[in-house]
């Protein structure tokens, strides 16, 4: 298995935790646990965000990252959902070499770095994983009950 096959079997094991992550949040998107926090509702644009920015690589050879703003959990999940699904094709179809080029990825207009498609794409898997985390603690106090992400949580056990 390569670095690309593994991507994608890591991606499949991950799709559906993201989608019951999603899917558990209370509809109270301006929820932020500190002044300082992102809101639920930003964290969702950012999630899909990424995912968009890295089909737009995919497409043109560049990435730029423009946050997408979600008016409900139903419209987060399936955006992400959506994103998701294609940017799996899209990595599924490219060959090593596609996976290997470098791509250029822009914030502000600005060019702040060059790097291979796939080193990239696992960045971005990292730092979605890691906004998955943020958003599970906030469902409890918005409300929800936390779903099972890699084994059972508290509410999980309970239902």
């Amino acid at each position: 298995m390569n670095d690309r096959e593994f991507f994608l079997a890591r991606r499949k094991e991950e799709r559906d935790v993201f989608l019951r992550v999603i899917r558990a949040l209370p509809e109270k998107l301006d929820y932020k646990p500190h002044e300082r926090a992102p809101s639920a509702g930003q964290i969702l644009g950012t999630l899909v965000a990424e995912h968009a920015s890295c089909c737009d690589l995919l497409a043109t050879g560049q990435a730029s990252f423009k946050p997408v703003p979600m008016s409900s959990v139903a419209e987060a999940a399936a955006e992400f959902e959506r994103r998701w699904d294609d940017l799996e094709t899209r990595v599924a179809a490219l060959d090593d070499a596609g996976w290997a080029k470098n791509g250029q990825f822009f914030s502000g207009g600005k060019m702040v770095s060059e790097r291979p498609v796939g080193g990239f794409l696992w960045f971005i898997l990292f730092d979605a994983i890691h906004h998955r985390g943020q958003l599970t603690t906030y469902i409890r106090p918005m409300g929800g009950q936390v779903p099972a992400v890699y084994g059972a949580s508290a509410d999980s056990r309970k239902a």
